[in-house]
């Protein structure tokens, strides 16, 4: 693998125009509007305040030559711009652009100057202590504001875990234990909701040509998934679905990065559908550790915390963390969001490069509400290198929170999305 720095600005000269071509996904599909409102909404509200909790963008695998990924198939894989585990070159790019695009959309929106300065504790970046949150940070910085120059905090030295981020259970009991266990067993179980996931994976990756098939490693379904706790660690995954999940990453990662199709599948032509359902085993593996509701709960606690104040710090304009698909799992799980399905991606819950979108609003009646929204690029505007723009935004889904009521507009009270924060929060000491 080649070891390349990701320039920032200079990145977005990759990236190729929007075009008919690229975007939409799938034939036929319509360019969705970016997050719309009911008529009259910008003389009813105004915003205050923008909260980011967003993912990394494209990095390569986190298993290099050698791991498990390259002894379950005989086809080589990807030759990745970057080292295992760091922000790509088209990650680069293309988190440049989310950054251009909020940008010029909040201009617009009259929330943001043309060549805007932010004025000093206005605006906030913090990214977990690892290579590719932090470039990832800099990299929607450099979009947003490029006149200015925007320090991202880092709270811990490079290549650690910040404990904000860093989503390991912090406590164990009996009464947790026994929850957990009985959520997954609700959920379907750590296997039995991926089984054909599984088939289709072992199809693509030709398991049986491949060194390990000589060891009798000829699929996932013959070892049963597991899962322990530990204090101070991540919930711990064994079996099949941890070995399938290493080889749907790098699958879901090579198909953004490989042009060609049927390359990327390693010589299979597969449909959009079949894309969705190999990155669906790495997506329920991460559901398993962080989105089932207790274990997400206690994992998240920390960020939990983090988001809420800063929903509450004086005269903040704009906060921009960034963390990982554990993290955006983990809250949505902790805080009792509605199931969702991200259109026009394959990875349906966590895209690469999403962002949870908390706006907060004053509404002319003087009371303050608030809405989630999930954005993040299309599968078919990350493998495009898509130019962003108002013709052509990137995907806004609406996030709404089991038992809360929004009103006409779509908007919760703030004071109701607080108490929910807080309930998530008390909720740990219950565990």
């Amino acid at each position: 693998m080649r070891n390349v720095s990701i320039p920032l600005l200079a990145a977005v000269l990759l990236v190729a125009a929007c075009s008919p071509k690229v975007y939409p996904a799938r034939e036929g599909e319509k360019t969705p509007a970016f997050m719309p409102r009911p008529a009259g909404f910008d003389d009813r509200y105004a915003r205050e305040e923008m909260v980011i909790l967003s993912r990394h963008n494209i990095r390569s695998p986190i298993s290099g030559p050698g791991s498990v990924v390259s002894r379950i198939t005989p086809h080589a894989w990807f030759d990745w711009s970057s080292v295992p585990g760091e922000l790509s070159l088209r990650g680069g790019a293309l988190e440049v652009e989310m950054g251009q695009f909020f940008r010029e959309w909040l201009i617009g929106e009259g929330f943001i100057g043309k060549n805007a300065v932010p004025e000093a504790g206005s605006v906030r970046f913090y990214a977990n202590s690892i290579q590719r949150t932090l470039a990832t940070a800099r990299a929607f910085a450099a979009g947003m504001f490029p006149m200015a120059d925007i320090p991202v905090e880092q709270h811990t030295p490079l290549g650690t875990m910040d404990p904000v981020f860093n989503p390991v259970i912090t406590k164990i009991t009996d009464s947790f234990l026994a929850k957990a266990h009985a959520e997954i067993e609700a959920m379907g179980g750590l296997d039995a909701p991926v089984k054909a996931n599984y088939a289709l994976l072992e199809k693509v990756l030709d398991m049986r040509k491949a060194p390990a098939a000589a060891h009798d490693t000829l699929s996932f379904s013959q070892f049963p998934s597991t899962i322990r706790f530990e204090v101070n660690k991540e919930p711990i995954m064994g079996g099949g679905l941890k070995m399938a999940t290493s080889a749907s990453d790098a699958l879901t990662l090579q198909y953004y990065e490989e042009p060609d199709a049927v390359k990327a599948g390693f010589g299979h032509k597969l449909s959009f559908g079949d894309w969705t359902a190999l990155s669906g085993v790495k997506d329920w593996y991460q559901e398993m550790l962080f989105g089932v509701p207790s274990i997400a709960v206690n994992t998240s606690h920390p960020l939990l915390k983090e988001l809420l104040s800063e929903l509450r710090v004086p005269g903040r304009r704009f906060a921009f963390l960034c963390g990982h698909d554990s993290n955006i799992g983990g809250i949505l799980a902790a805080l009792r969001a509605e199931p969702y399905s991200a259109p026009l991606a394959i990875e349906t819950k966590t895209p690469i490069g999403g962002k949870i979108v908390i706006e907060k609003f004053r509404g002319s009646d003087g009371r303050l509400y608030a809405d989630l929204w999930l954005v993040y690029a299309s599968a078919a505007q990350l493998r495009g290198l898509t130019l962003l723009s108002p013709s052509c935004p990137p995907m806004a889904l609406p996030l709404h929170l089991r038992g809360l009521v929004p009103n006409a507009d779509g908007l919760y009270l703030l004071s109701d999305l607080e108490q929910r924060f807080e309930e998530a929060i008390a909720a740990y000491d219950r565990l």
